[in-house]
Parts: structure tokens; C-alpha cells; sequence
């Protein structure tokens, strides 16, 4: 069974920094693609940072230059480096993974997120 665990939200400053943590558990083999989203209370759950299975890395727009996605050392653990935090950026982060399992088709799989808050 295939969980995503994530860890590092909090309280922040404005202007301050959080590193986001996640890891997945009950993965044969390393994920398509990692990727980080955020939902705000009353709208969307949005993309935040991909990083693609061979380093390729995407930001939306208001998070390019503050925010970096990489890779952990163990198979199928991604962080989300942030920094110059803005109360915009507060929400609950959810890491997202794309892996094919041993059975069936490729598919996302959720984290139950980590609430991230930024005090003006």
C-alpha cells in the first residue's frame, strides 16, 4: 500500500523559511514525476514545484526564485525548500507522486498534507 507522508509545515514569519519533507512508503520502484501543490481555504488546490524522474524541475510563477523542489537521497523522498515567505503562501501543502504500481495503471498519489502558515 502506497502512503505519502509529509512533515515541516508551521508558523512562519513573513520573510522567513520552511522546508517541506515527504516520503513515500510501499514504492517498488522510483516515481514519474514529484511535485508539491497548496490549497488555500475557499479555492483550488494548485501546483506549486514538480521535479520530473530525471531532475527536470517546474514553478509556478509567483514561487519562482523563493522556493526550490529536490530530491532526497532515498528513493521517492522530495523537499520543498522555502524561502522569503509571503502571507499569500499560506495553505495546506500536499506532495503528489506519479508511479506506476505493480498492478494496474500509473496514478497520483496523495499526501495528507501539512498546513504551512505565514503571520504578516
Amino acid at each position: 500500500q502506497v502512503q505519502l507522508v509529509e512533515s515541516g509545515g508551521g508558523l512562519v514569519q513573513a520573510g522567513g523559511s520552511l522546508r517541506l519533507s515527504c516520503a513515500a512508503s510501499g514504492m517498488l520502484s522510483q516515481a514519474n514525476r514529484m511535485g508539491w501543490y497548496r490549497q488555500a481555504p475557499g479555492k483550488q488546490r494548485d501546483l506549486v514545484a514538480l521535479i520530473t524522474s530525471d531532475g527536470a524541475t517546474r514553478y509556478v510563477d509567483s514561487v519562482q526564485g523563493r522556493f526550490t523542489i529536490s530530491k532526497g537521497g532515498a528513493k521517492n523522498t522530495v523537499y520543498l525548500q522555502m524561502s522569503g515567505l509571503k502571507p499569500e503562501d499560506t495553505a495546506v501543502y500536499y506532495c503528489s507522486m506519479n508511479y506506476l504500481p505493480e498492478y494496474g495503471n500509473a496514478r497520483d498519489y496523495w499526501g495528507q498534507g501539512t498546513q504551512v502558515t505565514v503571520a504578516s
